[in-house]
């Protein structure tokens, strides 16, 4: 099993250099009784309540390879402090990743407080994508009983199976619009198509239009 090894402390401090170090060296003996493959080893020194940290982004994105199923920490907070470390915690669990830390020399234990919001983290976002996926089927269903018919008007769309479009169909836009639809609606739709697309750019994608008409 590969597994990605993260150390961080907050300042660039003397003291705090050699506490990086010993995380170093304690993760790595902790990857060797676990039996690891260690993947990579990513040491930063940054604020645990900045979520923007080169460091951990490239944590983030290291372990959506399969082949690392852990990720191996001194302690939570060494992935961050406050709603920072509950996101980054969500975004690895989510993975299917699994946490490793000294403090608890294995497999992580989350705290009876983190472990309840997550749970909560995870419902709201089931229920916004089941949400999503109500405002693509009402914008549809909208658009087809008033003479939208989209395997006609929206072309090549078995071409795009699997990847975002990155052409906004302006013309789809307006037609929807014409037929009543909100532009949230309108986005909802073209996003169940592939498209890569919000709300405010089918909004300002509609009012360049209008306004290249009045030209």
């Amino acid at each position: 099993m590969k597994a990605i090894i993260y150390c961080r402390v907050s300042t660039n401090k003397e003291t705090q250099e050699s506490s990086l170090k010993r995380q170093e060296e304690e993760l790595v003996q902790l990857a060797n009784q676990q039996q690891f493959e260690i993947d990579l080893i990513i040491k930063e020194k940054a604020s645990g309540y900045d979520f923007e940290r080169d460091g951990i982004l490239q944590v983030l994105e290291r372990i959506k390879d399969k082949k690392v199923q852990a990720l191996l920490i001194q302690d939570e907070t060494r992935l961050g402090r406050g709603n920072t470390k509950i996101a980054l915690l969500h975004c690895i669990m989510k993975e299917g990743t699994k946490l490793y830390s000294i403090s608890h020399n294995g497999e992580l234990q989350l705290s009876e407080s983190d472990s309840m919001v997550l749970k909560i983290v995870s419902m709201v976002e089931e229920y916004q994508r089941k949400l999503h996926n109500v405002k693509i089927k009402r914008g549809m269903k909208r658009a087809v009983q008033q003479g939208y018919h989209p395997e006609k008007n929206l072309k090549n769309l078995g071409d795009a199976s699997g990847r975002d479009k990155i052409d906004v169909p302006v013309e789809e836009i307006v037609r929807l619009r014409k037929n009543g639809l909100t532009f949230a609606e309108i986005a909802a739709i073209l996003r169940g198509f592939k498209y890569n697309i919000s709300k405010a750019t089918v909004h300002r994608r509609y009012q360049e239009y209008m306004e290249s008409q009045d030209e």
